[in-house]
């Protein structure tokens, strides 16, 4: 038996537990695939990381992504989370400042800037080209449809957005009716699905409210928006003041990702899928080459990530932060 080097990262967040949970075992070398995938299986976390020498000239690692039933050619967050742990763990990229991960889909570059004072990095990666694109076709948008209880006029389009993992993207009217999906996975079996709405507000915003004693907390998309309690105003009864306080939108768009069949059904905070919505989204001119993201909020995460565009690609970036670490036992 052996003993590796192990941390279990959240990832897309600095706050730890409210991003998106990896595992990643260091030095896997000699590991055998099938005991990688009871490994990442037996996590039960969305995707678990195994990190070996390259074998690719410019790459400064190799990794092997696995969810709890198969393996990924690139996934998003685990790309992200693993550069974070290799850096941590004293990693050393050839080319300052970007880290060059080796995977079954090719080299990933992420730029990372360094620790923070909590000890998180803020990473981006550059999005990878689709491998599949163009509008659903009739019977895969209706099977989503379905799966989301959703109307055809709920969607302002749809698109094939793969880049690995083979994602249906979805860009719904607004953010509200992306948070109040209720997705029957039964019926979503065998079908990764992901859904984007834009806030109401992409700037400051005044919200009137009356102030009473027993305030009524709002639900859904605004209740982070709730002002708090105002001074009386001159003259007026108790709980009769009129108020407005300035708030903004948590993000320029809301995003779900339902994969059914694995351990977690809806992913807290997934990086392919947000590139593949970036590459889709700028083209298309239906998103600015730069605007935020928020994920994971009706599982009571809190996962932040950023889009942007320069003149070397896209680029979707977030911090990631390491909650445990250690040893695993290997075989």
């Amino acid at each position: 038996m052996s003993l590796r080097p192990y941390k279990q990262v959240d990832v897309f967040t600095a706050t730890p537990y409210f991003g998106n949970a990896l595992a990643v075992v260091l030095d896997s070398d000699g590991m055998a695939e099938e005991e990688m995938l009871r490994f990442a299986n037996w996590m039960n976390l969305a995707e678990t990381t195994f990190v070996l020498r390259p074998t690719q000239p410019g790459a400064d690692y190799r990794v092997r992504i696995f969810t709890t039933t198969t393996e990924l050619p690139f996934a998003g967050h685990p790309t992200l989370g693993t550069a974070h742990a290799w850096l941590e763990a004293g990693g050393a990229p050839a080319r300052p400042g970007v880290v060059v991960q080796e995977c079954p889909a090719g080299l990933i570059e992420v730029r990372a800037q360094a620790a923070d004072d909590g000890g998180g990095h803020r990473l981006a990666l550059k999005a990878p080209p689709l491998v599949r694109t163009g509008p659903l076709e009739e019977d895969v948008l209706e099977w989503a449809l379905a799966g989301l209880g959703l109307a055809r006029t709920d969607v302002v389009a749809h698109q094939w957005i793969a880049n690995g993992p083979q994602w249906a993207g979805l860009l719904l009217r607004d953010a509200e009716l992306v948070l109040a999906l209720e997705p029957d996975f039964a019926v979503l079996e065998g079908l990764e699905v992901g859904v984007i709405g834009p806030h109401a507000s992409h700037g400051a915003h005044a919200v009137p409210y009356r102030e009473s004693p027993r305030p009524v907390r709002r639900k859904g998309a605004r209740a982070e928006l709730e002002p708090l309690p105002a001074p009386e105003a001159p003259g007026l009864p108790a709980g009769t003041a009129f108020q407005s306080v300035v708030a903004s939108a948590p993000a320029d768009f809301e995003v779900r990702a339902f994969v059914p069949g694995e351990g977690l059904p809806e992913d807290p905070a997934t990086g392919s899928l947000n590139a593949g919505f970036a590459v889709w989204l700028t083209r298309d001119g239906l998103a600015p080459e730069h605007y935020t993201v928020r994920q994971g909020t009706r599982l009571g995460r809190a996962g932040l990530i950023e889009v942007s565009t320069d003149t070397e690609g896209i680029w979707v970036a977030g911090q990631a932060v390491t909650c445990i670490e250690g040893k695993v036992r290997t075989r």
